[in-house]
């Protein structure tokens, strides 16, 4: 029976569910928001011209420890098994430990580059990139936990239902790749990240810009293969079949995004069984590159994999790519943070340092955005005698490439580290300025949802002009 004469008695409710079995349950219910006209991809012309085409997020969950990593604090040491000092306000606490006494860092640590950026011993590799950093030292969030932290870091609400940043850049520039997701998420583990894929979801905005998670195990993309039984040309048929039936279910109903996104998931997923096992193939890197990533290492493999899959991907087009490192909060440091952060940091040094310096030798590093932290940083004051709590009102994220003027720092806490004091950046802000280095203007990437304009930063932040001068013109 040909498709063109052929009579269907399924419901709609049936029909999406059958639908989604097989080929269609290849990951990609997280599909990219691409103009599916053969030859032509849907990028949007940006509000003015930035530098950053590509933004590559290391995302380390659970929260790392400013205190110990990037700001300094000699007051803390001099203070040490001492009270928070009367004269600072009484902070909110995830664990509540706000009298506990203070803990000193046992950090050795040194100025680095010509810029004299403040690096410790728990990142020694990062000395060679230093002058490429613009380090932020008083971000701030609203989330004091692991789930309202993450949930705002990426959807800039501590409640979940918003769009991602990953989602917002995708709606907002489209695709660069007809081929491959604008949108991908990585994690170093089978872990789940804290929230799951609501991390990267794209809460009201269409579905075609929700991330793409590729897994930590071979193959990051399950089911992309035909069966041994299906030929590339019956697997094509079968497609175009379905794609016939689901586009004239759509005519009366082009509201409903997620049918428009399965449409283009089926012809997006064939599309990637010829091209994505060649790019995420790295055996054909040569030995130098897979070591400068750390490939070679234990401690180092599995993050440098992601790191260099992220750069093969933004050769390609790939808009926006998150990297979650710890995924499970494994950076959290209630206790033993000596134990915890030296062995998180030794996993992730050389293979952010060879990102940077790969990015830069193949001109990359300038049209790449390059983002590291996590949801919040960790308190002055001890937990459990030798760890950290959450600190969600100053803590360090800095950024790289993509225009931002590096060798910088931006920002300052207080005297131990507690509180953002100078030039503070909430969330919101930090979203804002990402927005600006892609080149688009945050208060114009609208959708209207329910009746009300909405936009990333919930229109409450503002771009950081220090950190995008010489990013746009």
């Amino acid at each position: 029976m040909s498709p063109q004469n052929s009579t269907f008695k399924t419901t709609r409710r049936n029909f999406l569910s059958t639908a989604g079995a097989g080929f269609g349950s290849v990951a990609l219910s997280a599909l990219t928001g691409q103009n599916l006209v053969a030859g032509s991809a849907s990028q949007k012309i940006p509000h003015h011209f930035g530098k950053a085409k590509s933004v590559i997020f290391l995302f380390m969950e659970g929260g790392p420890s400013h205190l110990d990593l990037f700001d300094p604090k000699p007051l803390l040491r001099k203070l040490a098994g001492q009270k928070l000092p009367d004269s600072f306000e009484t902070p909110v606490t995830a664990a509540g430990e706000v009298y506990s006494p203070l803990l000193p860092d046992k950090r050795k640590w040194a100025q680095h580059g010509e810029s004299g950026l403040w690096i410790s011993d728990w990142l020694p590799k990062h000395s060679a990139i230093a002058d490429d950093l613009c380090v932020i030292r008083s971000c701030v969030t609203d989330g004091i936990n692991h789930a309202g932290g993450m949930c705002q870091m990426n959807t800039g609400a501590v409640f979940g239902g918003r769009p991602s940043l990953g989602s917002w850049v995708s709606y907002g520039l489209g695709s660069e790749s007809r081929n491959l997701p604008d949108f991908v998420v990585l994690k170093d583990s089978n872990s789940m990240v804290v929230n799951g894929v609501r991390s990267w979801g794209s809460g009201f905005i269409p579905s075609t810009h929700q991330g793409v998670l590729l897994e930590s195990n071979d193959p990051p993309i399950a089911n992309l293969n035909n069966p041994a039984s299906v030929s590339t040309e019956v697997q094509k048929q079968k497609l175009a079949f379905l794609a016939e039936m689901n586009r004239d279910h759509l005519k009366t109903r082009s509201s409903h995004s997620d049918l428009e996104a399965r449409i283009k998931s089926y012809e997006l997923a064939f599309r990637m069984q010829a091209t994505a096992p060649e790019a995420i193939d790295l055996e054909s890197e040569s030995e130098s590159i897979k070591s400068l990533y750390g490939l070679d290492q234990a401690e180092t493999k599995t993050y440098g994999r992601q790191c260099l899959l992220a750069r093969r991907l933004v050769e390609r087009g790939v808009r926006f790519i998150q990297l979650y490192h710890g995924a499970g909060s494994k950076w959290d440091s209630h206790s033993n943070i000596e134990g915890n952060h030296s062995k998180l940091c030794n996993q992730v040094d050389q293979p952010i340092v060879g990102l940077l310096t790969d990015l830069k030798q193949r001109g990359l590093l300038d049209e790449t955005l390059v983002i590291w932290g996590g949801e919040f940083g960790r308190t002055p004051m001890s937990e459990k005698g030798n760890g950290r709590d959450h600190n969600s009102t100053g803590f360090t994220m800095w950024m790289a490439g993509g225009g931002v003027k590096g060798g910088q720092t931006i920002g300052a806490t207080d005297e131990l580290g507690l509180y953002a004091t100078e030039d503070k950046l909430h969330v919101h802000d930090i979203h804002a300025t990402v927005m600006a280095l892609m080149g688009m203007d945050h208060t114009k990437v609208i959708y209207t949802h329910k009746g009300r304009p909405e936009r990333v930063d919930m229109n409450e932040g503002h771009v950081h002009e220090g950190l995008v001068k010489g990013a746009t013109s």
